[in-house]
């Protein structure tokens, strides 16, 4: 982890998505070092597991994570967004290695994860499927049916992780985690730059689909 910021730090131009990236580093570090079952050797095991960054309108801490793991070559961060570089301000699933998909579009990711889920439980895959959404995501319809449906078909392979950096418009009753318990989705809301918490969440047993909340600051 002491790495990462300064991986981070090489890419410059994208200020405006800045907080956005940097709420997420302490999650992505824990599931890639911590959880995933998934090495630069095994991107194409089908019985891998897959991360899906739904949040990718801010990918600059996934691409230093990735570095940091080997996916990619850390040389490539020092000119990302540039006319020939592979690294662009949306994560881009043929251009890099280890993205599982390509997204920054609000609200596409969740939905996906399910059917990947889905997927993985007809192959009889042993790997799990996590995606990573920002707490204004959850505005988005396509999210309201993947919150519902992931439960009513019992997705226990499947883990969201909703960072929580307060930028939703609208918000829940109850709070986020209520929004996903109230669907049957095991829930557990922890602070967001605290790794044993979050390793602690992201791999505790549920039998149908979780959540983990991972509340933070907009900070560097």
């Amino acid at each position: 982890m002491q790495r990462i910021p300064g991986l981070f730090a090489r890419m410059t131009g994208d200020e405006k998505h800045g907080w956005a990236a940097a709420s997420t580093i302490d999650v992505l570090w824990v599931l890639y070092d911590r959880v995933l079952n998934v090495t630069p050797a095994t991107v194409d095991d089908p019985g891998r597991d897959r991360f899906l960054l739904s949040k990718g309108h801010g990918p600059m801490a996934y691409y230093a994570v990735l570095a940091e793991k080997g996916f990619i070559d850390e040389s490539t961060l020092d000119d990302w967004t540039s006319w020939d570089s592979p690294l662009g301000q949306h994560p881009d699933r043929v251009l890099v290695n280890g993205v599982e998909i390509s997204s920054g579009s609000l609200g596409h990711g969740l939905p996906i994860a399910v059917g990947t889920a889905v997927g993985q439980r007809i192959a009889k895959s042993a790997g799990r499927t996590f995606v990573l959404v920002g707490d204004g995501e959850l505005d988005e319809g396509s999210n309201h049916e993947a919150i519902a449906v992931a439960a009513r078909l019992g997705l226990g392979n499947l883990t969201a992780i909703v960072i929580d950096n307060q930028s939703a418009w609208y918000g829940w009753p109850g709070g986020i985690a209520r929004r996903f318990e109230v669907e049957g989705w095991a829930a557990a809301t922890v602070d967001g730059r605290d790794h044993e918490a979050i390793f602690e969440a992201l791999t505790a047993r549920h039998d149908g689909p979780g959540v983990v909340v991972a509340r933070t600051e907009k900070s560097y």
